[in-house]
């Protein structure tokens, strides 16, 4: 719990106030508010689940300046029990976002496993998903992390005591060539 509380303070004091923004835990579900009376946009991760908080800041990052303007991103979000339509839609609009958790998880040194999120029922895409993420986390770590995703980077990097991040580190997680 200690690691989540400062990387929420780390994140909350030195990079989300530049954007009007606060990361938040506690929530039964995640959800992201837009500002609100004056008040900061709310990035709201589950309870203290610090791959909630790290999935939920990578659709953040994902989240364009339009899409942040709107709660939840304007996103479509299906509960348990998907469709297999439904579970593939998930699973490509699920690649960007869960690729940077994983960069996150590397920096941070937290265990990253991929998530279907439609618990109790067999979904069939399952390893084509995770080969897709693989693709998407080797495509950013050669061709460069977006921005954002970037300077967050840097800043685990720093209180983690990484001093790089860089694509060897990458493809030694990723048993690639």
């Amino acid at each position: 719990m200690t690691q989540l509380n400062e990387l929420v303070t780390l994140l909350n004091n030195n990079y989300l106030n530049h954007y009007n923004t606060r990361i938040v835990g506690g929530f039964d579900e995640p959800f992201y508010q837009t500002f609100v009376s004056g008040q900061p946009a709310q990035i709201q991760f589950s309870r203290d689940y610090i791959r909630s908080a790290l999935h939920e800041l990578a659709h953040w990052c994902v989240a364009g300046a339009e899409r942040r303007k709107i709660d939840d991103y304007g996103y479509w979000y299906a509960e348990d029990g998907r469709t297999q339509q439904q579970q593939n839609e998930f699973f490509k609009v699920e690649v960007k976002p869960q690729a940077i958790e994983w960069a996150f998880s590397i920096v941070l040194g937290i265990k990253f496993e991929a998530s279907v999120d439609n618990l109790g029922i067999q979904v069939k895409g399952v390893d084509e998903f995770n080969n897709n993420l693989k693709t998407q986390l080797h495509s950013y770590s050669t061709n460069g992390f977006p921005k954002r995703v970037k300077e967050i980077l840097g800043l685990f990097s720093q209180y983690s005591g990484a001093s790089d991040f860089s694509l060897s580190a990458l493809q030694a997680v990723l048993q690639l060539d």
